[in-house]
């Protein structure tokens, strides 16, 4: 189907009915009161929990979707939203409202694609990770909002440059073939983060989340990692260099998928910059430094995208419909793109599951792992791959497999446990082998003789 028929098709499936959605700025409060709404009129396919606080003592609440709240499901993929990480970006926090109050809707109303989306999808949704810097901005309101006023959280600290910084290990390790996924936290990260960025790290450490996207404003494109460039010279001036993942081109079409289906953002001009397709590589925009899609890609499992939604961070209400018509059907086809690839369960001889196992893709640099109940998800462009299993104690399984364009390819892997030789049998098998060494090395005297010099 051609690009561009795709958000088409998909609109058309969502006018099945019009949920009803309010299109107001949500102060805290009014943001408790509107999850909590969803939930109770949508209970029992939503959950909500908090991850943690803000420095000012605020909830980070998330809502989440799923026929099983609470529950991870094998082979289910788990997807996030992020909204309101920068407090005077507001669009997002909104849009993630109004996508909880359409799931729930829609999904009362019957509608097949959200119906199916909710039974198949374990959806997270936090609409903002930096509640007290939007209060300080809203005091303001969006006729008097500074550029900057509400930006960080309370303590004055950017959250999207206040993680830990793996692009840094990355790099270094890659010069020495070190590795390349679940990079380790340096000893004392925590000291180092904000509140708020360390119940994010604790919550995604703690779900085996698939793909993600967190939603900003000030611009309208589709920002993909690498956001940090390898060059350290680039960090203090404007110059831009190009810097992909080994995922590059899926990547790529990640961020397609929802500039595509969105009203403008694939048109390139937008705010005064133009973007090829409404998509760019984060470091070729300009280099970022301990953010947070970076820190998804390199710390989890978790492929994720940051997405600036509007020129004007803080818009007015009677703006707010007009964005959401423009951003629903890229919203919902974001998430349906966590369904492909491939998955399956890496289990044992006894079909037990085997957590943390390595998923391994020929060609691509860039592993996976399994999660607590052995199954995994490796988001993959359609192709032919060859893609191995490995845990410790079990013997590695290779197998070749072929990605659709459609629903994921399972791929299960059952592996074998090493043979541990007993330390009797191993003594032995080294005292024959050294006795044959020995044998090999033994030289007739008259031979050892005559090579002496």
């Amino acid at each position: 189907m051609a690009r561009w028929l795709r958000p088409l098709v998909g609109a058309l499936l969502l006018l099945e009915g019009a949920a009803t959605l309010s299109f107001l700025h949500h102060r805290y409060e009014e943001l408790v009161q509107a999850l909590f709404r969803v939930q109770s009129q949508c209970p029992y396919v939503t959950r909500i929990y908090s991850i943690g606080r803000s420095v000012e003592g605020r909830h980070l609440y998330v809502l989440e979707f799923s026929d099983y709240p609470g529950i991870h499901e094998p082979l289910e993929p788990e997807f996030k939203y992020v909204g309101n990480m920068h407090g005077n970006e507001v669009l997002g926090r909104e849009l993630l409202l109004q996508l909880s109050e359409f799931l729930c809707e829609e999904y009362r109303r019957g509608n097949e694609r959200i119906t199916r989306l909710i039974h198949d999808t374990r959806i997270h949704i936090m609409p903002s990770m930096n509640p007290d810097g939007y209060e300080v901005a809203a005091k303001q309101g969006p006729d008097s909002n500074g550029y900057l006023t509400g930006r960080n959280n309370a303590n004055g600290v950017d959250l999207n440059r206040n993680f830990p910084d793996l692009n840094t290990l990355m790099y270094y390790s890659r010069e020495i073939s070190g590795p390349n996924h679940h990079i380790p936290l340096p000893d004392n990260w925590k000291s180092q983060v904000e509140p708020e960025t360390l119940a994010v790290i604790q919550w995604i450490s703690s779900y085996n989340f698939v793909l993600s996207a967190n939603l900003h404003g000030g611009a309208v494109v589709a920002n993909y990692p690498y956001d940090k460039s390898q060059d350290q010279r680039f960090r203090s001036h404007r110059r831009t260099v190009n810097t992909p993942t080994p995922d590059d081109k899926l990547f790529q079409k990640l961020a397609k998928t929802y500039s595509y289906a969105h009203s403008w953002m694939h048109r390139g001009w937008n705010c005064g910059d133009y973007f090829a397709d409404g998509i760019t590589n984060g470091a070729s925009w300009y280099s970022l430094s301990k953010g947070m899609q970076d820190f998804n890609y390199l710390y989890t499992n978790c492929f994720e995208i940051t997405l600036e939604l509007s020129c004007n961070k803080f818009p007015p209400e009677e703006d707010l419909e007009r964005q959401w018509m423009a951003n629903r059907e890229a919203l919902v086809a974001f998430i349906e793109e966590v369904h492909q690839g491939i998955k399956g369960m890496v289990s044992d001889e006894n079909n037990n599951g085997i957590a943390g196992a390595v998923i391994s893709v020929q060609g691509i640099s860039h592993d996976i792992t399994s999660g607590d109940m052995g199954d995994y998800f490796r988001l993959l462009l359609p192709g032919t791959y060859t893609v191995t299993a490995s845990a410790e104690g079990y013997q590695p399984l290779t197998v070749t497999t072929t990605v659709g364009p459609a629903a994921p390819s399972l791929v299960h892997f059952q592996l074998k446990q090493e043979v541990v030789r007993k330390p009797a049998e191993r003594k032995a098998s080294g005292t024959r082998m050294n006795n044959k060494a020995l044998q090999k090395k033994v030289v007739p005297r008259a031979t050892r003789r005559g090579t002496q010099r």
